[in-house]
């Protein structure tokens, strides 16, 4: 067998089947085809051997090959300790009969490295303090979610003001033509084309509005960007936003039922924690991050390259999944997805060079899930999916989905061990 190189996990194997074990394979295969074979001027199974042989030449030597090289070859792994992370790939297959079966094989396996210290690392954290600037900001969005649209009458439209519209727009150069009734648009906001907002400004309810506009190049709606309407528009109304008064019937709204908040200092207080539960999530996950980071960088070895295109393709079907969970369809969005699995590539490492890493550390510290710790996960899945327990377990067993499950929660139990073993430092951002 080659020996490894420095730069990679890929490993070769020669290998030689004895000549009697090739013999009696090749005569039991033969037997097998006469039985069945249906040669002119024989009944079956009367056909001689050596007419089997010279007929069904390719056959017999395709099922011998079939037959005995992945079972030598799982011998040969075993007897020299090697697990190889993919399928060996077995190619210059020489076959001569009365001679040793002879073969190549190609594999990778999980590289052989001294794993450096893991213990007692110092990582630092970005520094958040909730302050009552952060309170208020959050007050003030809950207030802007409730906010109402109220009618205003006896003036013009002046910047701030939601201008009520029916629309009908036509594309410069050919194109389905634009059209919607009841739409507010906020006058002299950032958001608002500026052609909307000089043309609006000043306009009356009953007034009719002729012009162009021309959408920038990055406008998030991939219908509009970069191309110029006519549009025709006609004020139907004018509203302002009314803010509702920040008071203790507000706070109690704003909380929902069941929550118990009846005052807005109670609501103040329950905003903070929240926001202080939120800053103590983040520093966790970034601290984590930060580990995994310093892991990698301390550990250099090799990675397979066929677990690295694995986990290029998790990552392309977890953008995949998340536009089709926001209503897109993959198939329609102008992205050239072979590019963007290439750029996946570095990421990728890093990827499989953590989890090879966490491997180890796992089974130095003897880490793994208990099954108590995979009936809580089980749980936790069926009620997001709406399955029963006992229902979800036997699909992940069916699909071979449990031992990802058990190898992720090991995963995450060993950060978690990592976490608590670190000293981590906040520092202001």
């Amino acid at each position: 067998m080659t020996e490894a190189t420095a730069a990679t996990c890929k490993r070769e194997i020669e290998l030689e089947i004895p000549a009697d074990n090739v013999q009696k394979a090749a005569d039991k295969i033969t037997r097998d085809i006469a039985r069945v074979a249906r040669i002119p001027g024989f009944r079956p199974g009367k056909a001689p051997a050596t007419l089997i042989r010279r007929r069904f030449a390719s056959d017999i030597e395709g099922e011998v090959v079939q037959s005995l090289v992945p079972e030598f070859l799982r011998k040969a792994l075993d007897e020299k300790k090697i697990l190889p992370v993919t399928d060996p790939q077995v190619d210059k297959v020489e076959f001569k009969e009365g001679e040793p079966l002879k073969f190549h094989a190609i594999f990778e396996v999980l590289p052989e490295f001294t794993l450096a210290d893991y213990k007692n690392l110092e990582v630092q954290v970005d520094s958040v303090e909730v302050n009552d600037e952060q309170v208020n900001k959050t007050i003030e969005e809950l207030r802007e979610r409730a906010a109402t649209f109220v009618p205003v009458e006896g003036r013009a439209i002046q910047d701030g003001d939601y201008a009520q519209i029916k629309l009908h727009g036509t594309p410069h150069g050919g194109g389905d033509p634009v059209e919607a009734d009841n739409i507010l648009c906020h006058v002299g906001s950032e958001e608002t084309l500026a052609s909307f907002t000089e043309n609006l400004r000043g306009a009356s309810v009953g007034d009719t509005k002729q012009f162009e506009a021309t959408y920038p190049d990055d406008y998030p709606d991939e219908n509009l960007k970069g191309k110029t309407y006519t549009y025709k528009i006609e004020v139907e109304g004018i509203k302002e936003k009314k803010l509702p008064e920040l008071n203790d019937e507000f706070a109690k709204d704003a909380a929902g039922e069941g929550a118990g908040i009846t005052t807005l200092d109670e609501l103040k207080k329950k905003i903070r924690t929240d926001l202080e539960a939120a800053k103590e999530q983040r520093q966790t996950a970034q601290a984590r991050e930060k580990i995994l980071e310093m892991l990698i960088e301390r550990n250099e070895f090799p990675v397979p390259e066929s677990l690295v295109e694995g986990q290029m393709d998790v990552r392309l079907e977890r953008a995949v999944r998340t536009l089709a969970a926001q209503g897109v369809d993959p198939r329609a969005v102008n992205v050239d997805w072979v590019a963007m699995r290439r750029r996946q590539h570095d990421r990728a490492v890093d990827d499989v060079k953590a989890e090879i890493i966490l491997d180890r550390i796992a089974t130095e510290e003897k880490i793994d899930p208990s099954e108590e710790d995979l009936e809580k996960e089980i749980a936790h899945l069926a009620q997001h999916s709406g399955e029963s327990t006992p229902a979800l377990r036997a699909r992940l067993t069916k699909q071979g989905a449990l031992d990802r499950m058990k190898s992720k929660l090991r995963s995450d139990k060993t950060i978690d061990f990592l976490y608590r073993s670190a000293r981590v430092e906040a520092k202001s951002a």
